[in-house]
């Protein structure tokens, strides 16, 4: 294969039109606005195009640090600007034009344009784009149980192992159902050289586990009157509707459905919606409509990011998902939130507050950083969507609802056996999550290694010991005996969302989310400060170092 240099004028210029485009674009430029920026230019700025052509073009002159080489090309996917005017330019790269999962880049760079880093993973330059291995053995390397391969695999270079060095590898996709019946899609890398799995990532996000709702009480509803009826359908949030899966589920293959369980968008003849109880069907619509509502305008009012992809765009609701479902998920594929009913014994109807925001935050997350689901960056995925539910649920200051660390609390049932589906201030009170990172955290379930983030976020936002809110007890311990003083839990959310948006990639693991929080926290409030120093206390107080 014909190889070009990763200067070449022309890529530049490729990946800056891709910023002006207005359909299909990638991610459109500066659509994200950090706490530092909150009044940004417009999302296909000026200021932003010349951001990503002088990022484009500084990437030459570093190439040792950012691995580059003869054969890659990289685009710009994202622009975010500072009000001082400093620049963080998102790239994805490709290698002989093979996608390098992993080796995605934030360049950053100041108002002038002097390069002040960047932020990436990959440890070694990609050097290997001739397989060894065929596609077939690579399909049934990826095979396991009753799962079927779909599709032919493509040939990608995967940099998302635990040593970040680049191999070239077959990505399959097998499709199947996971234990409790929700819909899988994994893609598995085969190496191209030893036909060895180097890594399976899961594709489905799932949580384990005026209306009148189920669990917040009688809540705000904006609907969309159509004709001589009301749909659950808001207008002022990008079209956000929530619709009836009619205890249906979806049949996918590869990223296409052929039967996708319904969307029946909720109607309602005079706008009051529910009865508060599970007899009446809507009542959990409302809680669903509720929690994007309340997860959007956190988003909005307090990052200014309009939507989960920062465009405007409204996701929408499935409810009564399939039949005795415990569970819920996020799905790129259909830009959606699904929810089951819940099994009526361990857990209800999985609709609350906190798990609408969780499953919504996972969207931010794929449109943002795009933590790869698997190893430590899977469970910095998870604990991005505990994050951010947490924040939610203080932020709407629900009566019914109160704020709090505890995950899923309200739609736990007494049949489940503890209060709530995970803690945030000693995460190992659910049985299996981390307190702290051990060598062994990148082998668990996404949903226990999310632990380690979770606890570091509780510690740097309320800090260590016993304490009451809300209350609700609490008492966080440290792993190395130290005592942590938290920052207050606005600061802790606005550190982690620019760490996440700004300094986080692909494949970030425990290690690289410590420099990114780091790195937040120096922008927000100084090297020097106390919440830059208590970051760096909290992390090693989960033995993150």
């Amino acid at each position: 294969m014909t190889r070009r240099a990763f200067t070449s004028r022309r890529t530049v210029l490729l990946a800056a039109a891709t910023l002006l485009t207005t359909a299909g674009t990638v991610v459109p430029a500066s659509a994200d606005i950090t706490a530092k920026a909150p009044s940004p230019p417009g999302p296909h700025s000026s200021a932003a195009v010349r951001a990503a052509e002088r990022a484009l073009d500084a990437l030459a002159g570093h190439a040792g640090e950012i691995r580059a080489g003869d054969g890659q090309a990289f685009k710009v996917v994202r622009v975010l600007l500072d009000r001082d005017g400093d620049s963080h330019t998102r790239m994805t790269r490709t290698y002989d034009g093979l996608p390098v999962l992993g080796g995605d880049i934030v360049v950053h760079q100041s108002a002038s344009g002097a390069w002040r880093g960047s932020s990436g993973s990959l440890a070694a330059k990609p050097a290997d784009s001739r397989p060894e291995v065929g596609a077939s053995t690579a399909k049934k390397r990826a095979v396991t149980g009753q799962r079927k391969a779909e599709g032919s695999p493509a040939l990608v270079v995967e940099a998302r192992t635990a040593d970040h060095k680049p191999r070239l590898a077959w990505r399959v996709q097998t499709v199947g159902r996971q234990a409790d019946g929700t819909p899988s899609r994994v893609l598995t890398s085969v190496d191209a050289a030893t036909g060895k799995v180097l890594l399976r990532e899961e594709m489905i996000r799932t949580e384990a586990g005026d209306g009148r709702s189920l669990y917040s009480g009688t809540v705000p509803l904006e609907t969309t009157k159509s004709g001589g009826t009301y749909q659950l359908k808001d207008p002022s949030r990008g079209g956000t509707y929530t619709g009836d899966a009619e205890n249906q589920t979806d049949l996918c293959v590869l990223v296409w459905c052929l039967r996708r369980a319904p969307a029946t968008v909720f109607t309602d003849a005079d706008n009051h919606w529910g009865s508060g109880t599970t007899a009446h069907r809507a009542t959990v619509a409302v809680d669903a409509q509720y929690g994007t509502s309340m997860t959007w305008d956190f988003y909005k009012k307090v990052f200014g990011r309009s939507g989960i992809n920062g465009d405007g765009k409204g996701s929408f609701n499935r409810v009564h998902y399939g039949d005795g479902y415990a569970n819920a998920f996020w799905d790129d594929s259909c830009f959606c939130m699904t929810y089951g009913d819940g099994d009526g014994t361990n857990l209800g109807p999985l609709t609350s507050l906190d798990v609408a925001a969780h499953e919504m935050s996972h969207g931010v997350t794929s449109a943002t950083a795009n933590l790869t689901y698997s190893g430590e960056s899977g469970g910095l995925n998870e604990a991005t969507s505990d994050i951010m539910a947490a924040a939610v649920e203080f932020y709407a200051n629900n009566p019914a609802d109160v704020g709090d660390y505890l995950v899923g609390e309200e739609v736990v049932l007494p049949g489940f056996g503890r209060r709530a589906l995970r803690f945030m201030d000693k995460p190992s009170k659910d049985g299996s999550s981390h307190d702290a990172w051990s060598s062994e955290t990148k082998n668990v379930d996404v949903h226990y290694s999310s632990g380690v983030a979770n606890h570091f976020f509780y510690l740097l936002a309320e800090g260590s010991g016993a304490k009451t809110i809300n209350g609700v007890a609490y008492n966080s311990p440290t792993s190395n005996g130290s005592t942590v003083k938290g920052i207050g839990r606005d600061a802790a959310t606005k550190i982690w969302y620019r760490a996440l948006t700004t300094y986080m990639t692909s494949s970030t693991d425990y290690k690289g989310a410590r420099t990114a929080t780091l790195n937040a926290a120096k922008d927000l409030y100084g090297a020097g400060s106390a919440q830059y120093s208590t970051v760096a206390a909290a992390w090693s107080a989960v033995n993150v170092g």
